[in-house]
């Protein structure tokens, strides 16, 4: 009978660690006697002395006391609420470090994962603004009687941050900030209590036109009255140049949703503008936008650019949105076909290109499984296919399905290279082979990377089996759990060291 495995850490007790690595949630990965621990806060080449807080089978969980040997990569975060905030992982990490590791985040993916050994991951595709890059801001609102909170939760609970500007914000929502508070605390509008379930205002949110300098500024609350809305604007006019638009949104349920159904305008228009490119956007409160429309630019540009359009070529853009990336590829292409299976976002996609007076792209609603069958039999015969899918990947039956009406390349822009890699490992079964794939970073000073992969038809290779049967709850567990080598109790995604 084998002899059980022993955990060689005890909860409570502090170990000397040399941090190997970064794990999927940015947080250092290391191990005592071939044991992994996951240690927030630091980075691979440091060696730490660590609290050991949560113990597993597979992994336990360190909490950092003293850097031994610092990283020569360390910097001193410019956020004086890092430490407690969820919202930003690697500030500690110089920017350069940031995208040598969300680079090898996805080559490791690729490789561990997908078990695919030939795929060239090219360097991260950086910003040139790592810092106040988001347009959109939501933060929730708290507090007791003369109290009022405004800021972000700190990691893992709803205790609210309390905070002046978040500096990855833009300069225009962090000036939303200090006049709703002034306002709150003025007029005595409470903040939403939502143990209690009384009170007013749940959150704040602040959209910025980058490219327009309009601003919108959307009051989330839990009653349809909320008095002093006039007063509201008044000091927001005063103090907000390029306000544009005051909404209310009203969310009456005990949710952890932010928006609810109805939104009115309190002043100004319903909407904003932004572009990303030569494209034109009107943005209200519940549209779907890239929070960082720079970089978007940048990850819709090399989608193109993987697709090697002449302007004879049929695309079909899967998971297509709102149809921003869509909305590119029709610039170089004869015909595009977007589908999207949530009817409201299927509705601004056909108004962003009427808007943009684009005439060869078509939007369906359905599930791209049955739509592009769909296509093939009305004669409809893509040359390239885009898949943009959730973090959870694409469904199997819509990769079967791409590789039914045989394009001749696939370009798959990903959330997550996890998804990524299990996802390329099935189309290499379907007789696609990834030629390379260059990761982009959308949101610096977190762990968070996208990637655009380039895929190409070639003979099948029979030797690979890959499973697609992991929800997104799977795959954010398999993030986070660690492994080692003695334990016969396997997550079906290994985290490997």
């Amino acid at each position: 009978m084998a002899e059980k495995f022993k955990i060689p850490v005890e909860k409570g007790k502090t170990y000397t660690i040399d941090i190997v690595r970064l794990g999927a949630g940015g947080e250092g990965v290391g191990r005592v006697e071939n044991f992994t621990v996951f240690v927030d806060g630091t980075l691979p080449g440091e060696t730490v002395t660590a609290r050991i807080t949560y113990v597993k089978k597979q992994y336990a969980v360190g909490r950092p006391e003293r850097i031994q040997k610092a990283s020569p990569h360390r910097v001193k975060p410019s956020c004086p609420v890092y430490a407690d905030c969820g919202g930003c992982q690697l500030q500690h990490l110089s920017y350069e470090g940031q995208l040598v590791e969300k680079q090898r985040q996805v080559k490791d993916a690729v490789e561990h994962i997908g078990k695919l050994k030939d795929i060239p991951v090219l360097p991260t595709l950086g910003s040139d603004r790592p810092w106040n890059y988001r347009n959109k801001m939501q933060l929730p609102v708290g507090g007791e009687k003369k109290t009022v909170h405004i800021g972000c939760f700190a990691e893992k609970s709803h205790r609210i941050i309390d905070i002046d500007a978040c500096p990855i914000q833009k300069d225009g929502n962090n000036q939303i900030i200090p006049v709703v508070r002034q306002w709150m605390k003025d007029y005595k509008i409470p903040a939403y209590d939502e143990d209690r379930r009384t009170g007013i205002v749940r959150h704040i949110m602040g959209r910025t036109g980058v490219h327009s300098g309009e601003i919108m500024v959307c009051i989330v609350t839990a009653v349809p009255v909320v008095p002093h809305m006039k007063d509201l604007v008044h000091m927001l006019r005063k103090e907000v140049p390029g306000l544009t638009s005051v909404m209310q949104n009203i969310n009456t349920r005990h949710t952890n949703v932010i928006l609810g159904n109805k939104t009115k305008v309190i002043y100004g228009s319903l909407t904003i503008s932004d572009s990303i490119g030569d494209l034109n956007f009107r943005i209200s409160a519940q549209s779907f936008f890239q929070v960082n429309s720079e970089q978007a630019q940048k990850l819709y540009e090399t989608a193109l650019s993987y697709a090697n359009l002449t302007g004879k070529e049929t695309v079909v853009d899967v998971y297509c949105g709102t149809g921003t990336i869509t909305l590119f590829l029709a610039k170089q292409a004869r015909y595009v076909y977007g589908i999207e299976i949530v009817e409201p976002a299927v509705r601004d996609a056909v108004k962003n290109a009427k808007d943009n007076g684009i005439r060869n792209a078509h939007f369906t609603c359905g599930d791209a499984a049955y739509k592009l069958p769909e296509l093939l039999q009305s004669g409809i015969k893509p040359d390239v296919i885009v898949i943009d899918p959730p973090r959870a990947g694409c469904e199997e039956k819509v990769l079967n399905a791409i590789a039914s009406v045989k394009p001749k390349r696939v370009v798959y822009v990903s959330c997550n290279p996890a998804t990524l890699a299990r996802d390329l490992a099935y189309m290499r079964t379907r007789g696609y082979k990834t030629e390379k794939i260059r990761p982009v970073d959308m949101f610096p000073q977190t762990h968070h990377v996208e990637a655009v992969a380039l895929l190409c038809r070639k003979d099948i290779d029979s030797r690979i089996e890959v499973k697609l049967e992991l929800d997104e709850e799977d795959v954010t567990k398999a993030e986070n759990k660690g492994t080692y080598e003695n334990t016969k109790e396997l997550y079906p995604w290994q985290i490997w060291l």
